[in-house]
C-alpha cells in the first residue's frame, strides 16, 4: 500500500506557518506556496502572450472554509484576511495546483497494466476481458477499488471518469470507496451484449435495469456521478444502444462514457456492423448518445464532420496518448480537434495506458502532438489536466481552478522529487520551463501531497 503520512491537527494563528496539518475544527485553512491555476486555454502561446489564461503567484495564499475556496492570491494579501484560529500549512518552495482530472480510465484493468498486445482488439481478448471477469466477486471489486483510489491520489488525480465492468457490484464497490474518501468519481456499469465472452455478456433489458437502479442509488450522492457506459459500438447490439439512449433521455443530467475511433481495425468492424451509419460517431448520434458532458475516448479517426458534431452537441473527447502509443492505435491530431471547438480532456486509459500519472501522460501528449506538427505548450498541457478536464465533465462550476466558491481539491508538486529533476529545475528560467520539466521528467514521485476538499488524503513521506 502507498505511504500515507497524515499531518496532525493544530489550531494556530494564520500568520504562523507550523507545517502541514489536517483541517482545523473551525473549518478555516490557509495554505502557502507557489500557486498556479487556469482561467482559459492558454493555447500554444508563450507565457507572456497567454497571461490572460492563467493566474500565477510565486508566493501565494489559498484560504479555505470547510473545504471550499474563499480566497486565492498573493500571500501578503490573503494571509491577513484569515480569521483567528485558522490552521496553516506551509508548502513554500513547492507548486500548488488544482487536482488533476483523468477523463478516461478503467479501474478493473489495474492488474493488466503493461500487458503487450498486437492491437486493441487482440489486447481486449487476451487481457482485458479475462481480468474483468473477476469483478463478479464483490471482494475482488472492493480490494481493487481501494488500491485504485490510493493510486489515483498518489499520482495527484482527485477526479476521474472511470469504467467499471459489466457487473453492477463493480460500480457499487468503487462508489463506496470513493464516497468514504470524498473523491469526485464518475463511473458506470459496462453495457455489453455481443462480441464479447459469454461470461461478460448482459442483455439490452438487464443493462437498462441494472443501470437505472445504479443511477437511482448513486447519482448525486456525495461527490459521485453516474455515467451511462456502453463499452463501444462493436460490443452492443442496436437494441442495447437504443436502451442506452432511453436512459440518456430519462436522466438528462447523466452523461455517456464510451470509446470511439481508436483503432483502424475497430473502425472497420463498426463499418461492417452498422453499414447504414455515416461514421463510427454517427452510430452513437443515431441513438441519442451525444449530449453535453458526455466523453468519448480516443477519436483518432474522426473526420471534420464528426468533430463538428461533437462540438455542436457539447460532447467531449478524452485524449489518451500513452494508450494510443502503447497499443499502436495512432496519433490524435490535437490541433484539429481543438480548432474544431471540441472540448478535450486528458485520459490515462489504464490499463491500455501505461501509467496512472497524468504528468507522464502529458509528456506523451506533447510527443504525439509534436509528431503531428503541433507544439503543445506546457501551460496548455496543465490546463488540459485541470480546468479542461472539469469542463469536459461539466464540473467547471465545482472544480478545476481556485475561483472563490469552488471545492478545494489540489495537489502539491515537488521540484526536487528526484535528483535529476532537482538538477534540471536549478537551471529553469521560467514557469513554463519548470512545468515542462515536471511533465517530461516527473511522475508519481513529484506529487508531494493530494488534498480533497482541503483534507490531506495523500502525503509523501
Amino acid at each position: 500500500m502507498p505511504e500515507r503520512q497524515m499531518p496532525t491537527n493544530t489550531n494556530r494563528d494564520a500568520a504562523a506557518m507550523p507545517g502541514a496539518q489536517a483541517a482545523t475544527p473551525s473549518g478555516w485553512q490557509l495554505f502557502r506556496g507557489e500557486i498556479l491555476h487556469f482561467l482559459d486555454d492558454p493555447g500554444p502561446a508563450t507565457e507572456g502572450e497567454a497571461a490572460h489564461a492563467f493566474v500565477h503567484h510565486a508566493d501565494g495564499g489559498l484560504l479555505l472554509e470547510n473545504g471550499v475556496v474563499r480566497r486565492c492570491g498573493a500571500w501578503a494579501e490573503v494571509a491577513p484576511t484569515a480569521p483567528a484560529g485558522t490552521s496553516s500549512v506551509d508548502y513554500s518552495g513547492r507548486l500548488i495546483l488544482p487536482g488533476f482530472v483523468d477523463t478516461h480510465i478503467h479501474y478493473p484493468q489495474t492488474d493488466i497494466i503493461a500487458s503487450p498486445g498486437r492491437g486493441l482488439l487482440d489486447w481486449l481478448d487476451r487481457y482485458a476481458f479475462p481480468a474483468e471477469r473477476r469483478f463478479g466477486d464483490p471482494a475482488v471489486a472492493q480490494e481493487a477499488a481501494e488500491f485504485f483510489c490510493d493510486e489515483l491520489l498518489r499520482n495527484g488525480t482527485t477526479t476521474a471518469l472511470v469504467f467499471g465492468t459489466v457487473h453492477p457490484q463493480s460500480v457499487d464497490a468503487l462508489f463506496s470507496v470513493a464516497l468514504r474518501r470524498g473523491l469526485r468519481i464518475v463511473t458506470g456499469k459496462v453495457m455489453m451484449d455481443r462480441n464479447c465472452p459469454e461470461f461478460l455478456r448482459d442483455t439490452a433489458q438487464s443493462s437498462f435495469d441494472d443501470s437505472k437502479r445504479l443511477i437511482e442509488r448513486w447519482q448525486g450522492v456525495g461527490r459521485l456521478g453516474y455515467a451511462i457506459t456502453p463499452r463501444f459500438a462493436a460490443t452492443s447490439t442496436e437494441e442495447q444502444l437504443a436502451v442506452a439512449g432511453a436512459l440518456a433521455r430519462e436522466f438528462p443530467a447523466v452523461p455517456v462514457h464510451s470509446h470511439v475511433a481508436e483503432n483502424t481495425a475497430e473502425v472497420a468492424l463498426i463499418r461492417e456492423l452498422y453499414p447504414r451509419s455515416r461514421s463510427y460517431l454517427d452510430v452513437y448520434d443515431h441513438y441519442g448518445l451525444l449530449k453535453p458532458h458526455s466523453v468519448y475516448a480516443h477519436g483518432i479517426y474522426l473526420d471534420g464532420n464528426d468533430r463538428r458534431r461533437m462540438a455542436e452537441s457539447a460532447t467531449a473527447l478524452s485524449f489518451c496518448p500513452s494508450s494510443n502509443l502503447f497499443l499502436g492505435s495512432g496519433l490524435l491530431d490535437l490541433r484539429e480537434v481543438i480548432d474544431s471547438g471540441v472540448r478535450v480532456g486528458i485520459g490515462s486509459d489504464v490499463g491500455g495506458g501505461t501509467s496512472f500519472s497524468l504528468l507522464r501522460t502529458l509528456g506523451a501528449a506533447y510527443q504525439v502532438a509534436h509528431l503531428n506538427g503541433y507544439l503543445m505548450s506546457p501551460l496548455q498541457a496543465f490546463y488540459l489536466a485541470t480546468l479542461a478536464g472539469a469542463q469536459a465533465l461539466g464540473l467547471e462550476a465545482q472544480i478545476g481552478n481556485f475561483a472563490a466558491g469552488k471545492e478545494a481539491d489540489f495537489i502539491v508538486l515537488d521540484p526536487a522529487a528526484t535528483p535529476l529533476l532537482a538538477r534540471r529545475m536549478a537551471t529553469a528560467q521560467s514557469l513554463a520551463e519548470r512545468l515542462f520539466l515536471w511533465m517530461t521528467l516527473g511522475d508519481d514521485r513529484a506529487v508531494a501531497a493530494s488534498h480533497v476538499m482541503g483534507k490531506p488524503q495523500w502525503t509523501r513521506a
